[in-house]
């Protein structure tokens, strides 16, 4: 194990268990901390791997590929095949990983190419969800339909898997339409075996888009393990709420960012948005404020002349402060992360964009005008 790559305590603590055979385990939330990340990015799956390499080490299941909660077991890197495709070269002649830590103190080396590193799987899998990694409530075939309503109406669930003593075998499932479909047309329901409709089921590794066809068409799916056990079952409602965990982000830095162009694009000309380009872009043309980078934003707004022309009656260091930390934000949502982005950054942007639309509804982007600003 060489000195030149920074390595975690907690990991090394974990080379030296492997390499005595054992066959140590971790959840992701926690292994992604011991580096100072709490979301698996491109850039730090990226980096995590790299480091793993270096010590000969992998992971079972791959850390980037379950849900965040998700317990994982290391072990030596030649002994475990992983599935075709999740292998590729990486050609570059130098590649600076990130931090290794929160607070940038451990400053990565550039690595010496070629390198092969996993890289981190661009699908939306079914396993990335909670839901698909809570074991459902079930029931047994003979079991009363009383005892099956009466957990439907406790747990608030509309259908319940009809699974054998035995965790996997699954023999269909029981619902409130199941049961209504039944009772209309006359049938005896006593016990769950008479009402049951079949299920469809697929593995945890599946994609979120093929589990979101079959619910389109039958309201939920369950989701089988590798262990043959059923591990969760996915309804529409957690599709909608992964759905607006996705795009929820997406929608307020839209939202920000239309603001904040309006505000720029009204008060500033065009020799002025074409002094904030960054200079080493030298081939990019500024002809409108939507050519310009966020990052250019903040930069045109950081100059005290020009927060001048804006005329808000607003504290600037304060304001530049929050929309530098937004164009933070936005660059870590741009990566398609499918871990949720921080509670208190998700607050951020909804208190921004908030701010935003209250400063144009009193007036405050039309403070000045682009005519006044060309003079």
């Amino acid at each position: 194990m060489s000195s030149e790559f920074w390595v975690p305590e907690s990991l090394k603590a974990i080379k030296a268990q492997v390499d005595a055979g054992e066959k140590p385990e971790t959840i992701v939330r926690e292994f992604l901390s011991w580096f100072g990340y709490k979301r698996r990015g491109g850039l730090v799956v990226y980096h995590i791997r790299c480091v793993l390499m270096h010590l000969d080490l992998r992971t079972v299941p791959d850390f980037a590929g379950v849900y965040i909660d998700s317990p994982f077991m290391f072990v030596p890197a030649n002994a475990v095949t992983e599935p075709a495709g999740t292998d590729a070269t990486v050609d570059s002649t130098t590649t600076t990983l990130p931090s290794g830590s929160a607070d940038g103190t451990h400053a990565e080396p550039a690595l010496p190419a070629p390198l092969t590193a996993q890289l981190a799987d661009p699908a939306h899998r079914i396993s990335r969800l909670k839901s698909a990694n809570t074991p459902p409530v079930s029931v047994l075939p003979d079991a009363t339909t009383e005892q099956a309503v009466t957990l439907m109406l406790h747990h608030n669930y509309s259908q319940l898997p009809v699974i054998q003593s035995d965790g996997c075998e699954v023999k269909g499932l029981i619902s409130w339409r199941s049961l209504g479909t039944r009772l209309a047309v006359g049938q005896t329901c006593e016990y769950v075996r008479d009402c049951m409709d079949k299920h469809s089921e697929i593995p945890s590794d599946a994609s979120l888009f093929d589990a979101i066809r079959i619910i389109a068409e039958e309201e939920c799916v369950l989701v089988r393990a590798p262990d043959k056990t059923i591990c969760g079952i996915v309804t529409a409602y957690d599709i909608g709420a992964q759905f607006q965990q996705l795009t929820e982000p997406f929608l307020l830095l839209g939202d920000i960012e239309n603001h904040i162009r309006y505000l720029i694009g009204n008060t500033f000309n065009l020799a002025e948005l074409q002094q904030a380009k960054d200079s080493n872009d030298v081939q990019r043309e500024i002809k409108d404020v939507s050519d310009l980078t966020f990052g250019e934003y903040v930069r045109l707004l950081q100059n005290k002349e020009s927060w001048t022309k804006l005329n808000m009656g607003i504290d600037r260091k304060m304001f530049i402060k929050r929309l530098d930390k937004v164009r933070e934000i936005r660059n870590d949502v741009m990566h398609f992360d499918p871990d949720p982005i921080e509670s208190t950054d998700l607050c951020l942007l909804k208190d921004f964009a908030r701010f935003l639309q209250k400063l144009e509804q009193i007036g405050a982007f039309g403070a000045r005008n682009r005519d006044e600003a060309d003079r």
